[in-house]
């Protein structure tokens, strides 16, 4: 048994719209400038946190010593 014409043609202009929706999330959800802020945002977070505290002092240690190396293997 035939199907309709029109009723095809509903579903692929269904179809064509949840598509278009679909790409739409996706244009949004990829969107560098949205992603770069959300990544910003994840790091302020964390650098508020004890561990992100604690992160930062052991990199600024960690800095501290490799310069301090490098200072005293020059004056050798």
């Amino acid at each position: 048994m035939p199907r309709d014409p029109r009723q095809i043609q509903l579903e692929i202009d269904a179809a064509r719209e949840s598509l278009a929706a679909t790409l739409d999330q996706l244009t949004y959800r990829s969107s560098p400038t949205r992603l770069k802020a959300k990544g910003r945002l994840a790091v302020q977070q964390f650098l508020q946190t004890p561990a992100g505290q604690a992160t930062v002092a052991a990199v600024g240690l960690l800095v501290t010593v490799v310069v301090v190396q490098k200072i005293r293997h020059r004056n050798d």
